[in-house]
C-alpha cells in the first residue's frame, strides 16, 4: 500500500494536478506511454527507465483509485452536479 508521498510523486510523474478524474489519469498515462515508449522514443536506457517510472506511477494511482471510498450523500452529489439541481428546480416549476 502506498503512502501520501508515493501517491503525490506518482501524480507529479504523470503531470497531474491535485485533482484528476479516473478518465484524466488513464488518458494522461496513455499519452505519456505513447510518447515515451522505448519503441517510439528509442531503446536507450533512459527511455526504458522513464517507462518503468510511468508504469509504476500509473499502478500506484490505479490502486489508490480502486480503494477510494465514494460518497453517495445527497449534498455530495449536489456539490458535484450543481447544474442538475438548477435544472430540476426549473423543470418542476415551468408551465
Amino acid at each position: 500500500m502506498a503512502n501520501f508521498e508515493e501517491i503525490d510523486e506518482a501524480r507529479r510523474t504523470l503531470g497531474l494536478g491535485e485533482a484528476a478524474s479516473l478518465k484524466e489519469i488513464k488518458q494522461t498515462y496513455r499519452n505519456m506511454a505513447f510518447r515515451y515508449h522505448p519503441d517510439k522514443a528509442g531503446t536507450d536506457a533512459e527511455s526504458g527507465e522513464r517507462m518503468k517510472k510511468l508504469n509504476r506511477a500509473y499502478q500506484i494511482l490505479m490502486h489508490y483509485c480502486a480503494r477510494f471510498n465514494y460518497t453517495f450523500r445527497e449534498e455530495d452529489v449536489a456539490r458535484e452536479y450543481p447544474e442538475d439541481e438548477y435544472l430540476r428546480r426549473w423543470w418542476y416549476y415551468s408551465p
